[in-house]
């Protein structure tokens, strides 16, 4: 079977539907094709925050951000790790992509005023403004397609369908204090039982990044754009010229022949579950310990290699977290991301293997999956006292847990209980003289507010993470209260950076660093522009929507 195309899109996540869409509204015939059954990628597993400095939102929020200052902080945190040039094409094309995306299509943000960048301390750190957040979404809009857009992780449902953001969470634990709490509690849960009686396999409430994929999903039905899902690519071709002009594919077993004459973009979403290339391009040792799409298997990097496409290498070629596993009653493998629910908050503490204390908890989660690596805590620990759990929870451990809830997590072998330190050691096999000066030496700076050893809690963005309830430093309370949790927890990520090679208009370069013409990449199976740093939430989901929009712009002859 054959197809002839202007533009090929491979992948459904954000980096490839908003790359689809443009070079449709661009006057392009386009077609994308998705490995899986399922439409949304990562993008829809994912908390759906986006980080462009200079956004309109943000403006109209009245931050105050400038070019100079955007610059700086990137300049200051990436360095020479990554081409300048990309960056800059970031910031130049990434509030002209939101704009263009608000006022022609169903993607709709909304701007976080005060959301601190990750790295506060370095020059040209902002405040706000820079980081947005995708606006809730009514997944009915989709019909008899909402079927086809991929579920969030299990883990991040409440009631085995129903999504919730951090507001949400806030409010429903205030659902027997407050009245705000019981009525937006009320309200979602009415929502939810509603979706399911109409026959719906989850609710259609959609927010976080899968409310982002349905939206990129919808303007794309809006649009008539082909989509053909189970289509895997499996090879690139090109012609006489050199130009990549033809993708080879197995659809349902079946081979397909795609001829695209004005290009093609990759964008299946980097190699996060991949062992091979994981043992290949991630600090040893390392297991699928991703919490990315489980499909992302570096099909379109190895495609571009297959072609003498260069692969690129960065400081990390992770995007880190620690991540944390439990077995799903179907088998399969759930793998946790501690993201910002649990390592911030007081009473919470991370260990190594040798029971140490080894990283600013409240760091971003890219910075202490990275710590892991670098502290013998692969694998680590995270552990907490009785108060902790109690307020915050732990992992997979929701707060305020039951008895029969930590029972369950107990005989799964997810969570460790002890009744004091020194047993706690021996489950987890360290050294209990050297847990118990740990955690001696952290309950002595939780009662001053000061971590001496870490800085937990020290910076804007550790405290914008933390209890304001708490009295004194929001990150920091004693762990001293029987009994005691620990989860295990691996260095694992949220996907790969380590990508193919382009330049600022995102054309994929080969070995010797020409034009490989025809031939895009975005998002994950784009090397990426920070150079495995992490400089604040969102830099995977901005860059990829951003030069998925300049990919289909050049594609069509627009830049």
């Amino acid at each position: 079977m054959n197809k002839d195309v202007d533009l090929l899109v491979v992948g459904s996540g954000a980096a490839g539907m908003c790359a689809a869409i443009v070079a449709k509204l661009s006057g392009l015939n386009v077609l994308l094709i998705e490995k899986t059954s399922k439409i949304g990628g990562t993008t829809a597993l994912s908390g759906g925050g986006t980080w462009i400095p200079l956004n309109h939102q943000g403006i109209a929020l009245g931050v105050q951000d400038t070019l100079e200052q955007a610059e700086l902080y990137l300049d200051t945190v990436i360095g020479m790790d990554a081409p300048k040039a990309l960056r800059s094409n970031f910031l130049k094309f990434g509030p002209e992509m939101l704009k263009f995306m608000e006022q022609h299509t169903e993607v709709k943000f909304s701007g976080r005023k005060y959301s601190p960048d990750y790295l506060p301390e370095k020059c040209g750190a902002g405040t706000g403004g820079r980081a947005l957040d995708p606006l809730e979404f009514d997944g009915r809009l989709l019909g008899q397609n909402f079927e086809n857009l991929k579920s969030p992780l299990p883990e991040f449902l409440v009631f085995d369908g129903m999504m919730v953001n951090k507001m949400d969470i806030d409010l429903l634990l205030r659902a027997k204090t407050s009245a705000d709490g019981f009525f937006h509690a009320a309200k979602m849960v009415t929502r939810f039982a509603l979706d399911r009686l109409r026959g719906y396999s989850r609710g259609t409430r959609l927010v976080l990044g899968n409310a982002l994929a349905g939206r990129l999903y919808k303007s794309m039905l809006d649009l008539n754009i082909e989509i053909l899902t189970d289509t895997a690519i499996q090879s690139l071709e090109k012609n006489a010229d050199g130009r990549v002009d033809a993708a080879y594919c197995q659809q349902q077993g079946k081979a397909l022949s795609i001829t695209a004459k004005k290009g093609i973009v990759l964008a299946t979403g980097g190699f996060p579950n991949n062992i091979e290339m994981r043992q290949k391009y991630l600090p040893a040792p390392t297991g699928l310990w991703s919490a990315g799409n489980p499909h992302n298997t570096g099909d379109g990097i190895n495609a571009g290699l297959g072609i003498g496409a260069k692969m690129g290498s960065n400081v990390n070629n992770g995007f880190y977290s620690p991540i944390s596993q439990r077995k799903r009653k179907d088998g399969t493998t759930a793998n946790f991301p501690h993201l910002m629910l649990d390592r911030y908050k007081p009473g919470i503490i991370m260990l190594n293997a040798e029971g140490k204390r080894f990283v600013n908890e409240a760091n971003s989660y890219h910075e202490c999956g990275a710590a892991q690596y670098q502290s013998n805590a692969n694998p680590g620990w995270i552990m907490c006292d009785a108060t902790a759990m109690k307020k915050y929870g732990l992992g997979l451990v929701r707060p305020n847990p039951s008895d029969t809830e930590l029972k369950g997590f107990m005989q799964e072998n997810y969570l460790i209980c002890a009744n004091n330190i020194v047993e706690l050691a021996q489950q987890i096999q360290v050294n209990a003289t050297v847990l118990e000066k740990t955690i001696h030496n952290y309950n002595q700076d939780a009662v001053a507010g000061a971590d001496r050893e870490f800085g937990k809690g020290s910076n804007i963005y550790n405290t914008y993470l933390g209890d304001p309830t708490h009295a004194g430093n929001p990150c920091l309370a004693p762990v001293d209260q029987a009994p005691y949790y620990a989860i295990q927890i691996f260095p694992g990520d949220i996907g790969t950076s380590a990508g193919l090679v382009t330049d600022e208009f995102a054309r994929v370069l080969d070995e010797n660093q020409q034009i490989i013409t025809g031939l895009y990449a975005a998002g994950n199976d784009m090397n990426s522009i920070m150079g495995g740093h992490y400089p604040g939430p969102g830099i995977t989901l901005g860059p990829g929507l951003t030069f998925g929009y300049i990919a289909a712009k050049h594609a069509a002859g627009k830049l």
